[in-house]
């Protein structure tokens, strides 16, 4: 019979808790990874690592842009030098931080 892991974590006055570090192990969680709860009708939970759902609207326009790109190649064009640089001086000094949440209700 495997080995059951057995884990406590404390519920916040926000309903908040952190995931122990053997179940985040065991789940191969990392920061910024979603958490599935399955509720059986038992009453029990199971906790699982949430896949990443794919936005369906994003890879339909990344599909018709490929095709669109493999049918017109003579239309993909170089961004122009003076956008470029008018782009360049409006985020000049904008920092970015790729793995912070977009909207801050997130975090």
């Amino acid at each position: 019979m495997p080995a059951t892991l057995e884990l406590e974590s404390t519920l916040t006055d926000r309903y908040q808790t952190t995931v122990p570090d053997g179940v985040r192990r065991a789940l191969k969680l990392g920061k910024r990874d979603r958490i599935r709860y399955v509720v059986q009708s038992n009453g029990s939970v199971v906790l699982q690592r949430a896949e990443v759902a794919e936005d369906p609207l994003l890879g339909a326009f990344l599909e018709f842009l490929a095709r669109d790109i493999a049918a017109h190649p003579r239309h993909v064009q170089a961004i122009d030098a003076g956008l470029a640089k008018r782009m360049r001086a409006l985020t000049r000094g904008v920092k970015v931080d790729l793995g912070a949440a977009l909207d801050p209700a997130d975090e």
